[in-house]
């Protein structure tokens, strides 16, 4: 309390002008004499001068709501628009593949590729179908592009499938407009190399090279490709060729499982006479 009588006395002059102020503002609006009016009337229309001259000025905190609001907005749309146009992408692959199922000679079991791996030497992919959806070791893996490579192993609802860049994956293969056929496998990199194909067998780049129906696995004509380079080594009797694969394997998402077994009496035979 002393404080306060020591603040008061201290500023004692701007307390009694601040009340004869208010004082004298409230008799100022309680008089009704005319030049009193008046006064009031000016001060109100200078007031809103004032007040119409700084209404250009944002107001800090709203702008800053407002600006939040926006950028919440723009991330909404901008959402959305990725959704529609990977709802447009699928629609587009899904009609393809659609199309590859209805002229397929064999039944077609669609799955989405939920894992894979394509940095390593037995790269595989994963896909969500498996025994319940009629799946086994052995079938055929293809899209509407051409060959993916064949089911591994399966469980209850998955599948994994060895894809043809794998070092294990061996495929019978043709180039199909001369008919030379030989023996598909992958050593590494982007492309796959067509082996046993002497010299003297007429092979171009750009020839499609596609499986040769030989394989006990793989039915024949399915593509796998295009010859990207055809070289010849000296003293060598066979070229060297590369194939460029028709299935981007990076943006692969959706496959087919084509229900399509080896014919086991025939591998039997061929185990029995090759062991």
């Amino acid at each position: 309390m002393r404080r306060l009588f020591y603040i008061v006395r201290l500023f004692k002059e701007y307390f009694i002008l601040a009340l004869f102020v208010i004082v004298s503002i409230s008799l100022m609006a309680q008089n009704d004499n005319r030049q009193i009016h008046g006064i009031r009337t000016l001060t109100i229309g200078l007031l809103g001068k004032m007040q119409e001259s700084v209404s250009f000025l944002p107001n800090f905190f709203h702008l800053q709501e407002e600006n939040e609001a926006l950028r919440r907005a723009n991330v909404n749309l901008a959402d959305e628009l990725n959704q529609l146009r990977e709802a447009k992408l699928e629609n587009m692959r899904l009609h393809r593949l659609l199309g590859l199922r209805e002229t397929a000679k064999y039944d077609l079991i669609p799955a989405k590729v939920i894992g894979k791996t394509l940095y390593l030497l037995r790269n595989t992919i994963t896909m969500n179908v498996g025994e319940k959806d009629r799946v086994a070791p052995g079938m055929p893996i293809v899209t509407d592009r051409g060959l993916v490579g064949k089911i591994l192993a399966t469980s209850g609802g998955y599948a994994l499938g060895e894809i043809i860049m794998n070092r294990d994956f061996r495929v019978g293969a043709r180039i199909q407009r001369s008919r030379v056929d030989g023996i598909l496998a992958w050593e590494g990199g982007t492309h796959s190399r067509l082996k046993n194909i002497s010299k003297t067998l007429d092979v171009k780049v750009g020839d499609v090279v596609e499986t040769s129906g030989y394989s006990n696995t793989y039915p024949p004509s399915i593509r796998i490709g295009v010859v990207g380079a055809v070289t010849e080594q000296p003293g060598s009797l066979f070229k060297t060729i590369w194939v460029e694969n028709a299935v981007d394997f990076a943006t692969l998402e959706e496959v087919f499982v084509m229900n399509s077994l080896p014919d086991s009496a025939r591998a039997r035979l061929e185990e029995k006479v090759l062991r």
